[in-house]
């Protein structure tokens, strides 16, 4: 398992976790995008961050779920990744 979160695996959450399809290419170009936007509430973010601390075994920051674009969450959750690695 890589110790970083790929914008594949992010897209990958998205529908698992939220039932929201966003392909890889569209979260890289619109990264700066908020979740809301895209159709993930924070329900939504939050299972998101369920499954990483489930396939990580490790707890993801309090902030994770209060990011507000796919760029702020994959920065903050792979410095986490980074710094328990």
């Amino acid at each position: 398992m890589s110790d970083r979160i790929t914008v594949e695996e992010l897209s990958e959450l998205m529908k698992k976790a939220a039932g929201i399809t966003v392909s890889p290419q569209e979260l890289t170009d619109r990264a700066e995008v908020s979740f809301e936007e895209l159709g993930i509430d924070s329900l939504g973010l939050l299972g998101i961050v369920g499954e990483l601390e489930n396939r990580h075994g490790m707890p993801m920051p309090a902030d994770a779920e209060r990011c507000k674009t796919p760029r702020k969450f994959l920065d903050l959750v792979n410095s986490t990744l980074l710094a328990g690695a």
